[in-house]
């Protein structure tokens, strides 16, 4: 642990010259090699912040991916992430870029879309990358156009909104591992999502951008229902991780939500004037008290 520690403070500085001189990401990756090194000795641990670290992801999943990729069996090398801004920040590029795996990637921003084409790295791997909307009617056709087949490796849901509806929705894939962003200010207990809007936007939905997404336990139910076990979620407490059932094995090993359920601690909330307000805690629930929800269990709309 004290190797990862140290390595990743040297990926911090890294990091922070190359935003300052546009220095190149071969030293970034170097040290992803290392640390992915270290990760690889690990075998069965007993929470998933054992293994993180962060290279191109927004917090530690670069290393539990890793962790994954070196733990369980993986026929096809390919992944679909969804929501990935203009790819700077994504589960998947360490993923793509160190272990050579091809994927497809969406996003809602015809300028995200186009950065990512305009990258070098996007002819350097086997990537595609396409400019929608997602929504129940077209999630499908667009998984069956993208040509990676059914039995995709890694499949990284973070739509900001309908995410268990779209996970619900899929059909046409089998993905072995699912990572859903879930929304720990929804709590443990109540499996509830936002009712299902084809034009979700968060800060629309509710100034505070706290109202969005699904609880971790209705994506469990629904993650059960389609044969995954549920391993943990990341240290900063916004995904979740979830295994295909038979592939499964003594390292990789289902847990409890109470066990596994991480409280996110970041501040994100904002007021009516787009100002970060830091709320946290019940703060953050308050915020949002009376907002419409989908119960799962119980088909029927509740208020939070």
């Amino acid at each position: 642990m004290k190797l990862i520690s140290y390595l990743q403070k040297l990926i911090i500085a890294i990091n922070k010259i190359a935003n300052q001189s546009g220095a190149p990401e071969q030293q970034l990756l170097m040290f992803g090699r290392l640390l992915s090194e270290t990760v690889k000795s690990k075998k069965r641990i007993t929470s998933l912040s054992e293994v993180e670290f962060k290279i191109f992801s927004e917090w530690g999943d670069d290393g539990i991916i890793q962790w994954l990729v070196n733990n369980l069996e993986f026929p096809n090398k390919t992944f679909i992430e969804f929501g990935v801004a203009n790819y700077q920040e994504s589960n998947t590029r360490f993923l793509m870029m160190n272990n050579n795996w091809s994927g497809l990637v969406m996003d809602g921003s015809e300028k995200n879309i186009a950065q990512i084409i305009n990258a070098e790295y996007f002819w350097n791997y086997t990537l595609s990358a396409k400019f929608v909307f997602i929504d129940t009617a077209n999630i499908n056709n667009l998984l069956s156009s993208s040509e990676l087949g059914k039995e995709v490796g890694i499949l990284h849901i973070d739509l900001d909104g309908n995410d268990y509806w779209i996970w619900k929705e899929i059909k046409v894939i089998s993905p072995i591992v699912v990572i859903l962003e879930y929304n720990s200010v929804f709590g443990i207990d109540r499996a509830i999502t936002i009712p299902y809007d084809k034009t979700f936007y968060r800060t629309n939905a509710h100034y505070s951008n706290l109202y969005f997404g699904a609880s971790l336990r209705a994506l469990n139910q629904l993650s059960e229902e389609k044969g995954y076990s549920f391993i943990g979620c990341n240290s900063a407490g916004n995904n979740a991780y979830f295994v295909r059932k038979d592939k499964l094995n003594g390292n990789v090993a289902q847990t409890s939500l109470e066990r596994g359920f991480v409280v996110y601690k970041f501040r994100e909330s904002i007021n009516r004037k787009g100002k970060l307000t830091y709320l946290t805690g019940r703060d953050r629930l308050q915020a949002i008290r009376g907002m419409p929800v989908y119960n799962v269990e119980t088909d029927q709309i509740e208020e939070l």
